[in-house]
């Protein structure tokens, strides 16, 4: 059998999809806005190498360049703070890099306030660090003028001794990241800015970005801090990252819409078309269009809608099959009603029309007719109405012991010219059929016997267990020793209306009767070859209820 997706697994998948979509553009935004200030911390990081390197080299001048060997180690001992100690590391003397990485991300760090302003010192600027600063001044500036970054130098007190801005001799020791640079450690952060700067005018290369990222860098000489280098930089706006690469956007752009798309085109090939398509056909079945509907789907999509198909189809032949069926019956009813009451409407009307002068013979052999046609129309009912019973008879658990209905089947129709004998096999289990149903099957098949096997007939009624389906059954036959069924006559004795006995009161619903009742108890029933006479073949499942005397033991 083909796999077909279940509507709901279909739908969970479109509504996933559809999720995905924004939030999947949610997190290619934050990541690529990451990936800017990652970038510009990046910068600042190279930048700041490089001026820390600058400026040490400056001050290790400075300090040593009169001086004796032995009297420069130890000015430099002297010089600055020393590094407070760290937890220690196994040296690896084969790999002497120590990179950076940038890693802030916008989604994870903490962005603290502005920064601080800077304030007056309690002491000046180290004289030695304001000397290195001059020859390092030059290069900031310049370096400035491309990179955009703000860069400020700042001896070992954390008073700013070179910068790109006006806060020369004053301290920066309020801000966090000065105060760890000076420690010796490297960090990099975001702060916010300040509103006024959010909105520059038209053609400043200011940027309007939130936040706005800090890099702080030691400058040390063996175990000792001489110094640190702060520097900051505006990240590229995600709006500007945006519009610089909107043509890249919008080919992504282009590619969720195709997205979209296909779940559309989707959705319709696998619910709208076919659910579509089905109701169609339950407007053609609305319209008793005949034949409208004579397959299922064959493309119906989903595992829902598959199925939905095959019981419409299945609904439209039955109901197909049960119109034909009522259209014969109406057909067979009229008829059968017809013949009597057209009987009785000549009768009636020769009785009107000559009652007075008719005969006494004449008046009570009309009279006779109209007792035989009205006899016969109550019949006829009284066997419609047993059919309409049979056909919607639900079974209720009831169950029935074979040999006590076979006893009371034989002392009911033990007559001058019928004989009813019977025998059962050993280990007959009870069938699952109500007592007065199963009765009223054998008395219908012993009656029809009656009927059509002449003036004398024997009835002989026998049962042994059986399996029908891997299930376990009854099979009882019923054999008399008449005249039989003629072979032209054999495939139609089971359809309502048909008899060989009409003149004699034949309805021909008997058998069709037993039919019902036993297709409606899972049973079967058949007309079985026979040597002489009918021989009837009823297959019955057996109860799985325990006896009455076994529960109430």
């Amino acid at each position: 059998m083909r796999w077909r997706p279940r509507l709901a697994t279909v739908l969970l998948a479109v509504n996933l999809l559809i999720l995905v979509l924004p939030l999947g553009g949610i997190a290619i935004l934050r990541l690529y806005e990451s990936e800017l200030i990652r970038h510009t911390e990046g910068e600042l990081i190279s930048q700041g190498a490089f001026v820390a390197s600058i400026f040490r080299a400056e001050l290790v001048r400075n300090l040593t360049s009169n001086e004796t060997p032995g009297t420069k180690t130890q000015i430099l001992r002297n010089y600055g703070i020393p590094i407070p100690p760290k937890p220690a590391r196994p040296a690896n003397p084969h790999d002497p890099w120590t990179p950076i990485d940038a890693a802030l991300d916008i989604a994870r760090d903490h962005i603290y306030p502005p920064a601080p302003d800077s304030v007056q010192p309690d002491t000046p600027a180290d004289t030695v660090a304001q000397l290195a600063a001059e020859r390092v001044t030059p290069v900031l500036v310049n370096a400035q003028r491309i990179t955009l970054s703000g860069i400020r130098v700042m001896d070992y007190r954390g008073v700013v001794v070179a910068s790109t801005r006006a806060d020369l001799g004053k301290s920066l020791l309020a801000q966090e990241e000065v105060r760890k640079a000076l420690q010796g450690r490297h960090v990099s952060l975001l702060r916010q800015r300040y509103p006024e700067e959010l909105s520059p005018s038209m053609g400043s290369i200011s940027r309007s970005s939130r936040v706005r990222v800090f890099v702080a860098m030691p400058v040390i000489e063996g175990d000792r801090v001489l110094g640190a280098v702060l520097l900051s930089r505006t990240p590229l706006a995600l709006s500007t990252a945006l519009h610089q690469n909107r043509f890249y956007l919008i080919g992504g752009g282009t590619v969720i819409l195709l997205v979209v798309c296909a779940v559309t085109v989707l959705t319709t090939l696998l619910i709208t078309r076919p659910v579509k398509a089905l109701i169609r056909q339950a407007e053609q079945v609305a319209l008793s269009d005949k034949g409208a509907v004579a397959v299922p789907l064959s493309r119906p999509g989903t595992y829902e809608v598959d199925h939905l198909s095959k019981a419409l189809a299945q609904m439209s032949g039955t109901l197909e099959k049960r119109a034909n069926y009522i259209r014969t019956f109406a057909s067979n009813v009229s008829h059968e009603f017809k013949t009597p009451l057209t009987s009785i409407r000549g009768t009636v009307e020769l009785l009107k029309d000559h009652l007075a002068d008719m005969s006494e013979a004449n008046r009570e052999r009309f009279l006779h007719i109209l007792e035989h046609d009205a006899d016969r129309l109550a019949r006829l009912v009284q066997r419609l109405l047993d059919l309409a019973r049979a056909d919607v008879l639900k079974p209720a658990g009831e169950q029935t012991q074979v040999t006590e209905a076979f006893k009371q089947i034989a002392e009911r129709f033990q007559s001058g010219n019928l004989t009813v004998t019977f025998d059962l096999a050993p280990g007959i289990r009870p069938i699952a059929m109500a007592p007065e149903v199963f009765e009223s099957v054998l008395s219908n098949l012993v009656d029809n016997a009656r009927q059509h096997g002449g003036d004398e007939v024997r009835v002989h009624l026998t049962a042994r267990a059986a399996a029908r389906d891997g299930a376990d059954s009854v099979e009882i036959d019923v054999q008399d020793d008449g005249r039989g069924v003629p072979e032209s006559d054999a495939a139609r004795i089971f359809t309502p209306f048909f008899t060989t006995e009409r003149e004699a009161g034949g309805t021909g619903l008997g058998l069709s009767i037993v039919q019902a009742i036993v297709s409606a108890h899972q049973g079967t029933i058949t007309l079985e070859p026979s040597s002489r006479g009918a021989l009837f073949r009823l297959t019955l499942p057996v109860s799985h209820e325990r006896p009455a005397e076994e529960k109430s033991d």
